[in-house]
């Protein structure tokens, strides 16, 4: 085993978490496989709170796959402040929860959670993903555009723009880079033909990729954004994207210059109306095939883990939906609700699918794409170092290859909150921050790698933020006995009290050890962020 600041790590105390965890990690299904009963399971069998769980449950029971159970209160409080926020709850914070007798707590938590100032990072970081939000090579919208752009997408967040709203805006305004920042969506582009930008728009509104469809459906969908103009100004890398009536529609590569929405429908264009006002329109109809499924699939897919329709930006006949209705009620709440996301939002974090264990009651394989359980997904990079940061009271350094003010970056700044795709770290690169060249949500790579294993097991990045940061000092602080100290660093890590078990092996850990408390202490939250539990969402 690898040794930490103070010698050798304690193999007992992580063969026996590791072990605790290892269920959750492989899903073993298997009795003597499973974690001690009320850590990750209530105990309750789960029965529908809402439309979702209707849907779901039916769809379950007519293929026969019996849901996991709900999950604990632990489990719950540490998965919504993930999914919500990027964050972990605090020691504290979890400790409230679990304790609090409210049998309505849970919902009172997500109302908390949606109108907190991270969700609004959380938020603008997942839309600038998909939106290419990036200085540098290959988007090149360069680091003031960046920040402006950023800006503008956390205040959509922030303050709940109708999502319709939100897209008409990026796909229609015209004006400076710098001052009216959703001009850069059209400048977040591989190309700037006709072509590219309609595929960029199909991708982020509309689930569909470039191979999805023909050079027909294509070329009728190029007329709408052949008007697009760019041009400079006198100022630092401003540019102006505006409509540009002058400009001619050429014939696209089917060889037609003829408007044709991808519905098939013709569009009537005038030569003093911008074509994108057109294709705007027909996009946020509610009528529209393809605009409000796109939207509450990528919310589903970011809360629960996978698309209904997976993955979200791959739209296409030949890859249904595990539950069409499941998805066509969403859709029409989202469109009834006036396009608020936080109302689908709200929907999907108190149903009880949302709320089920990791632990899995069937070994089919189709269980988990019908959602019967939790699915299990390691931490995104910016959450995890953020994570491991909040816990040690340390920070990071991020870099640009631009030496500009705007790439600058506090020694506070969340990984979450960062603006732009080319400030990074060689950490979030190990851990698979997408580079947002493309928008498609597979850029990020979640897989685990064995380099990433050994820099959590063994780098001095890791042990020094352990060893030398503020989590032991809180843990083994003044007239804190054993029990408090154990206690302390399992809320902070884990989200959790101890179990019994537990205790009693890290209690025996520590007299037989010979170390002192606090060498004692740093052992146990090495242990206990090597775990499975740790590093990945459940």
């Amino acid at each position: 085993m690898p040794t930490t600041s103070v010698g050798m790590a304690p193999r007992a105390v992580f063969l026996f978490i590791a072990a605790l965890t290892l269920a959750v990690a492989s899903r073993a299904t298997a009795q003597e496989a499973r974690p001690p009963a009320g850590v990750f399971e209530n105990g309750g069998e789960p029965t529908p709170a809402g439309k979702i769980d209707e849907l779901v449950f039916a769809r379950l029971a007519k293929l026969g796959i019996q849901p996991a159970r709900v999950c604990s209160d632990a489990v719950f409080v540490r998965r919504v402040y993930l999914d919500v926020l990027g964050t972990l709850p605090t020691a504290e914070e979890a400790r409230q929860f679990i304790l609090d007798r409210n049998p309505d707590k849970r919902r009172a938590l997500v109302d908390r959670l949606l109108g907190r100032e991270e969700f609004a990072d959380y938020g603008a970081m997942r839309w600038c993903d998909a939106l290419r939000v990036k200085s540098e090579f290959p988007i090149n919208l360069w680091p003031n555009a960046v920040q402006a752009y950023h800006r503008w997408i956390r205040a959509c967040v922030q303050e709940n723009v109708p999502y319709d709203r939100f897209v008409r805006e990026l796909l229609t305004a015209s004006g400076s880079n710098l001052r009216v920042p959703q001009v850069n969506f059209h400048r977040a582009m591989q190309g700037r033909e006709p072509r590219a930008l309609a595929q960029g728009a199909a991708m982020a509104f509309m689930g569909v990729r470039a191979e999805s469809w023909d050079d027909d459906r294509w070329s009728g969908m190029e007329p709408f954004f052949a008007r697009v103009g760019y041009k400079s100004t006198g100022e630092w890398k401003e540019e102006i994207v505006f409509f540009d009536a002058g400009k001619k529609i050429a014939p696209g590569a089917a060889g037609s210059n003829k408007a044709v929405f991808p519905d098939g429908t013709v569009a009537k264009l005038s030569e003093n109306q911008d074509p994108r006002e057109v294709f705007a329109d027909w996009l946020i109809s509610p009528d529209n095939p393809w605009f409000a499924r796109c939207a509450v699939n990528r919310a589903w897919c970011w809360l629960v883990g996978r698309g209904i329709i997976h993955e979200p930006d791959d739209v296409r006949p030949d890859n249904p939906a595990s539950n069409p209705e499941l998805l066509a009620w969403l859709e029409r709440e989202l469109v009834a609700s006036g396009h608020d996301l936080k109302h689908v939002y709200r929907l999907i974090l108190n149903s009880r699918t949302y709320q089920l264990s990791p632990i899995p009651r069937s070994d089919r394989a189709e269980a988990e794409a019908n959602f019967a359980h939790a699915a299990i997904r390691q931490l995104d990079a910016e959450v995890l170092i953020d994570a491991l940061c909040q816990l040690t009271g340390t920070t990071e350094t991020y870099w640009s290859a631009v030496p500009e003010p705007f790439t600058f970056m506090p020694a506070d700044q969340r990984a979450v909150a960062l603006a732009d795709g080319s400030i990074t770290s060689s950490f979030l690169e190990m851990f698979g921050r997408p580079a947002r060249d493309t928008g498609m949500v597979s850029e990020r790579n979640s897989r685990p790698t064995a380099a990433q294993r050994l820099h959590l097991l063994n780098s001095t990045h890791v042990r020094r933020k352990i060893a030398q940061g503020d989590l032991i000092r809180r843990a083994v602080g003044p007239g804190r006995n054993p029990r408090e100290v154990i206690d302390g660093l399992y809320l902070a890590i884990l989200s959790r009290y101890p179990t019994p078990e537990e205790r009693r092996i890290v209690a025996e850990y520590a007299q037989t050890s010979g170390l002192p408390r606090r060498e004692a202490a740093v052992d146990l939250a090495w242990a206990l962020i090597n775990s499975a539990e740790f590093l990945y969402r459940h």
